[in-house]
C-alpha cells in the first residue's frame, strides 16, 4: 500500500480507501536537493504530498533575507493554499532541502478526488486542523517563550528537524539569526559534556 493510502487510513481510520482510489489524480515527482517546487511569484499548479524527503516554504523579505514558515517531511503536505485552489501566482518559494519524492496533484484532479472520495475531505479537514492549531502553536512560542526555552521545546517535539534542516534555514524558521542558534547549540554541547 502507498504511504499515501496509509496516511489517509490512519488518520481517519477508514480502511476502505484504497491506492486506486487515491493515486490515480497524482503525478509522482522526484527533485534533487535545493531544487524548487514552486517559485515565489510563479502560478501554483500543485499540492505535494511528501512521500520521502524534506520541503520548505519560505519567501524572500525586502532586505534580501529568507524566511521559512514551513518544513513538510515524510507524509506530511505543503502548497500556498492562498493561491493554488484559484490557480494565482505563490506568495512563496517551495524547495526540497533534500533529495525528495513526492506525490503532486492539481486543483482540478484535487477537486475531482474529494467529490468522488467524501473520506479523503474529512483526511483534509482533520490535517488542515492540525496544522494550523500547530502553526498558532507556533506563533506563541516565538513571542511568549524565552528564546532557549523554545528552542528546547522545539528540539524535543522534533528531533527529526533538528538533524535533517540546515542550520541557516531552520534559524529563520525559529526567529534566531543562524549566529544565535549556533551560539545555543554550542552551549547544549558544553552543558552535555560537564
Amino acid at each position: 500500500m502507498h504511504p499515501l493510502t496509509q496516511h489517509i487510513q490512519k488518520v481517519t481510520g477508514n480502511r476502505d480507501i484504497t491506492d486506486d482510489a487515491t493515486l490515480p489524480f497524482f503525478e509522482a515527482k522526484k527533485f534533487k536537493k535545493k531544487e524548487n517546487l514552486q517559485k515565489e511569484g510563479h502560478r501554483c499548479h500543485h499540492y505535494f504530498f511528501v512521500v520521502k524527503g524534506c520541503l520548505r516554504l519560505f519567501f524572500t523579505d525586502s532586505n534580501g533575507a529568507e524566511q521559512t514558515l514551513q518544513f513538510a517531511l515524510e507524509d506530511w503536505w505543503m502548497t500556498d493554499l492562498d493561491a493554488f485552489r484559484p490557480g494565482r501566482n505563490s506568495a512563496y518559494t517551495i524547495q526540497a532541502l533534500e533529495e525528495t519524492e513526492v506525490l503532486a496533484i492539481t486543483a482540478a484532479n484535487y477537486e475531482l478526488m474529494l467529490a468522488k472520495h467524501p473520506v479523503i475531505e474529512h483526511y483534509f479537514r482533520i490535517v488542515y486542523e492540525r496544522a494550523y492549531a500547530a502553526s498558532l502553536s507556533r506563533i506563541r512560542m516565538i513571542s511568549r517563550m524565552p528564546k532557549e526555552e523554545f528552542y528546547d521545546l522545539f528540539q524535543s517535539k522534533y528531533p527529526d528537524f533538528i538533524q535533517r534542516i540546515p542550520q541557516k534555514v531552520l534559524a529563520s524558521f525559529l526567529g534566531f539569526t543562524p549566529e544565535y542558534l549556533s551560539e545555543l547549540r554550542k552551549k547544549k554541547v558544553t552543558r552535555m559534556k560537564s
